[in-house]
């Protein structure tokens, strides 16, 4: 097979090889044979077009891959070698090497600047290769605008040495892969077998009503993938619509109603007054507390106009709260995320028509909107599916009240504690 079968005198190869088990090996023969026989090579080489079509990915994205892949020797040849020494260091190689991999394959111009025009020919390859945009009649791509709430995550403070774009440092870089980390983990899995449910290409199915048409909805696909980077595999397969203002109402009654039959964890998000959009993944059920509650895999994100996602930093536990019918002020009736009372990272208000939102070092996250007062103008709520687990979820109701609080609320009444927070 030519030289992808003879001895190899290459100390990076040598060292590569010891990386893999002699299963993996033979697995990437065996996918090495079938691709060079694909490129019309006689079994030396795999050609672009080929290592491009088999890994699903294009465009200067694609391109830049195949360059690093066979050493930058741009004669169009991608040998046996070539891809154990890639994997070796792409998939097997320390934190730093594999980050540093990463960083250089976004430079797609191959400049030594990683810049914006860089990264927004990262994120067109990524969305062509997840979603396949379709072109309206005027030759436009309709999705294309939702590209910018993740180039406005990215900050630039490297100095540009003969160009008038400044670049990213490497902390510029890991701060913008922390933010996006779906991003993350799709450049991290791009040499993985297509088949093999590569992190970073799954995106959660979302089911609502059919009556309910797509404008109504403020989460779209691009924002689900963005949110799933931060969850595992199983909780990104399907999402269910639970609640929606614009056909429930602003009601917190309403929301509690539509989601207390499911224990499983929910997506929360707001679109204020202001435009901005954004809300938290809730790991746990919203049940009626006095204090906050649940565990590290909360936090919170932006979708609008930036994409942002913060996770918990171990500061403190205040993750979750939902209190229903408190009379004290100490106790703020409405349901939110991290910070401390009177003083969340994100809280609705139990009138379900103010909020407020500021920075808090349970998520290390900033004001999530233009002013930390907010005005919700439209609320989700999606249930995660999760495999395996009943998940029997009514459909999007009318005016229920929160059956499981009724018990609770009529103590208090009687102890004359109820409020008229609904």
């Amino acid at each position: 097979m030519g030289n992808a079968q003879s001895p190899s005198a290459d100390p990076r190869f040598v060292t590569a090889s010891r990386a893999f088990t002699n299963q993996e090996l033979e697995d990437l023969r065996s996918l090495f044979v079938s691709l060079a026989a694909q490129s019309q090579s006689h079994g030396k080489f795999v050609s672009p077009s080929v290592f491009q079509a088999y890994f699903g990915i294009d465009g200067m994205l694609g391109d830049r891959m195949f360059d690093l892949v066979t050493q930058n020797r741009n004669d169009g040849m991608l040998t046996f070698e070539d891809l154990v020494i890639s994997k070796g260091t792409y998939e097997k190689g320390t934190r730093d090497e594999i980050e540093e991999f990463i960083r250089d394959l976004c430079d797609v111009a191959g400049d030594g600047v990683l810049g914006r025009s860089d990264l927004e020919a990262v994120l067109k390859s990524i969305h062509k290769a997840i979603f396949s945009p379709k072109i309206d009649e005027n030759g436009l791509n309709s999705h294309e605008n939702v590209l910018e709430v993740f180039l406005n995550a990215s900050t630039y403070s490297k100095k540009g040495e003969g160009t008038a774009e400044n670049g990213m440092s490497s902390a510029d870089f890991r701060n913008w892969c922390s933010l996006l980390p779906s991003v993350r983990k799709f450049l991290g899995s791009l040499l993985m077998p297509p088949d093999s449910g590569r992190p970073g290409f799954q995106v959660p199915h979302l089911q609502h009503p059919e009556n309910l048409t797509s404008d109504l909805l403020i989460l779209r696909k691009e924002y689900a993938w963005h949110i799933g980077g931060a969850l595992s595999q199983h909780e990104v397969e399907e999402w269910k619509l639970l609640y929606h203002s614009s056909i429930n109402g602003l009601s917190f009654n309403t929301f509690l109603g539509n989601i207390s039959n499911g224990d499983g964890p929910t997506v929360l998000i707001i679109r204020d007054a202001e435009g901005f959009v954004y809300g938290g993944y809730a790991s746990h059920p919203w049940d009626r507390r006095s204090d906050f509650y649940g565990d590290m895999k909360s936090f919170l994100f932006q979708l609008y106009p930036q994409a942002s996602i913060f996770r918990p930093t171990g500061a403190n536990n205040n993750l979750q709260w939902c209190a229903v019918n408190f009379s004290s002020e100490s106790i703020p009736n409405g349901i939110g995320f991290g910070g401390r009372a009177n003083h969340f990272g994100l809280f609705l208000s139990a009138s379900f028509d103010q909020g407020h939102t500021f920075s808090c070092t349970t998520f290390n996250s900033p004001c999530l909107s233009k002013t930390n007062r907010i005005r919700p103008e439209v609320i989700e709520c999606w249930g995660v599916l999760l495999k395996g687990v009943q998940n029997e979820r009514p459909d999007l109701v009318k005016g229920t009240v929160l059956e499981r609080f009724k018990e609770d609320r009529n103590m208090l009444k009687m102890v004359g504690l109820a409020s008229s927070s609904d």
